[in-house]
């Protein structure tokens, strides 16, 4: 017997508290390196201070993602609003030059992971079957997901699972882990990204490759569900899952990397990495394809691509690839202007926006990709209902 087909639907976000255009955000950053310096070298004269704050500014206006593809990005923390250092969270440079140090950040990755559940579930009175939390930019036990099920006395009803630490391709391996829930006969799996990416800022790390990641990641927070066909809602509005598939490139495991740090997570990442992806990605879809019946020459003529926006540079060299149109990438480059990269929550607001779009048809095919360490390449295809 046919089972129903699996689903994604009733997405969710929540916007993070502080929304700052993406020009003001190098600024600030600019002066956190300076600050940074100025606490390690403590120079003299006023002289040397500004000769500090203009080196800065010009590397972090040549390496960091420039205004014209990145507008805006969100941030749970106050201190990206203003310069003054006493008053700082976390970034209290004139003390700390990296930034205070992880327990201070765990602590507040606590605080704003679990008001965001509070917040996903505020007017839910049915406990879901399981629930998935994501995340890599914050580690506390118990969880929010596990302080949410206990608060509401859930513990009987609902199975917490935590997929941890596998960065921007994250939501891939969950909806795999959701469908297996949901072929298992769970009736519905909800998955939580809460990524506080902000938070792991060090200014005293003043490499290009630390510049590009300190402006290029933001903050997010996003709810959806999967679960089979069955209630009319779904059928009118969701995405259907098709195909999944998840493979690490040979020979690229140091192209990037994300690891615990003094001061929080760090991330390194070669100028390579899309030379790999290019290199790997055309058998990998030619695979994808294969597991749904489909050919990569039908879904590069017809397909969306959510393409996770791990920087401009990916979205434009894979178009470029495989010969994709600008509006076949369209979703993936708004959401990269409108909200930075939110690691693992990213490619969820690239499905949400298409979701809510009224131009894109019933029936149209969403090609999934993300990358990450390992290097990793993940994919996935859906099909828009309703």
């Amino acid at each position: 017997m046919t089972q129903p087909p699996i689903f994604l639907h009733d997405f969710q976000s929540q916007q993070p508290k502080y929304h700052s255009e993406q020009g003001a955000i190098l600024e600030w950053i600019a002066a956190a390196h300076a600050q940074a310096e100025i606490t390690l070298q403590a120079p003299a004269t006023d002289e040397a201070r500004e000769a500090l704050s203009r080196k800065y500014r010009k590397l972090v206006m040549r390496f960091g993602c420039s205004t014209d593809r990145i507008g805006f990005r969100n941030s749970a923390l106050e201190d990206f609003t203003h310069t003054d250092w006493d008053q700082m969270r976390i970034f209290q440079l004139n003390q700390y030059p990296s930034g205070k140090p992880c327990g201070e950040r765990s602590r507040f990755y606590r605080e704003i992971s679990g008001l965001a559940f509070e917040q996903f579930y505020a007017e839910e009175t049915e406990p879901p079957p399981v629930m998935i939390h994501v995340t890599c930019t914050g580690y506390v036990s118990p969880s929010g997901a596990q302080r949410l099920v206990a608060k509401r006395d859930w513990g009987r009803s609902t199975e917490v699972i935590h997929a941890y630490h596998m960065g921007c391709y994250a939501s891939l391996p969950a909806i795999r882990m959701a469908a297996g829930f949901v072929e298992r006969g769970k009736t519905q799996v909800d998955i939580v990204h809460t990524e506080l990416c902000t938070l792991h800022m060090d200014p005293s790390q003043h490499l290009p490759e630390q510049l590009v990641v300190q402006t290029l990641f933001a903050d997010g927070l996003i709810r959806y569900s999967v679960s089979r066909a069955g209630a009319g809602s779904l059928l009118r509005n969701g995405l259907e899952l098709i195909a999944t598939r998840e493979e690490i490139v040979p020979g690229t495991e140091d192209a990037m990397t994300w690891m615990v740090s003094d001061f929080g997570m760090q991330m390194t990442l070669s100028r390579k990495v899309p030379d790999h992806i290019r290199a790997g990605l055309g058998s990998f879809l030619d695979r994808l394809a294969a597991a749904s019946g489909l050919t990569t020459a039908h879904l590069y003529e017809t397909a969306l691509f959510a393409i996770h926006p791990g920087g401009p540079r990916i979205i434009d060299e894979i178009a470029e690839h495989l010969g994709l149109r600008p509006e076949q990438v369209q979703a993936s480059n708004t959401i990269l202007m409108n909200y930075g990269n939110m690691s693992s929550a990213t490619l969820p607001h690239v499905w949400k926006a298409i979701l809510e779009d009224d131009t894109v048809q019933p029936g149209t095919l969403i090609v999934s990709l993300a990358f990450g360490p390992g290097l990793t390449i993940a994919g996935a295809i859906l099909r828009k209902i309703g």
